[in-house]
């Protein structure tokens, strides 16, 4: 019974460490997006680093990256920024393996 009860510390232990590890990429990704994103608008040093912020805040509204792409959207179609749809999705997707890169590499 002891091997059946180390398993199963063994499956929590890992689920708790990739939950975690998504909820780090994910915050990194953000904050990586929403400095790419305020370099898009025309934003530079403590002003993107306040939107790279409200970026990760909007993050929180709701589960997924929607909330994140809404919020990045609505600013570049208020500024009429020639970025598609697709561009900033793509971009979304990217910046998530390079969060994961920079975690898993101590960067």
């Amino acid at each position: 019974m002891s091997s059946f009860k180390d398993r199963e510390k063994a499956y929590e232990t890992k689920f708790a460490h990739d939950q975690e590890l998504k909820f780090k990429a994910t915050a990194r990704r953000n904050k990586l997006l929403g400095l790419w994103a305020a370099e898009q608008l025309g934003l530079a040093d403590d002003a993107a680093e306040a939107y790279a912020t409200e970026v990760i805040k909007s993050d929180l509204d709701e589960p997924g990256d929607e909330d994140v792409f809404r919020k990045i959207w609505g600013d570049f179609q208020a500024k009429s920024l020639d970025v598609s749809e697709h561009q900033l999705r793509r971009q979304i997707s990217d910046l998530l393996g390079t969060a994961i890169d920079q975690i898993e590499s101590g960067a």
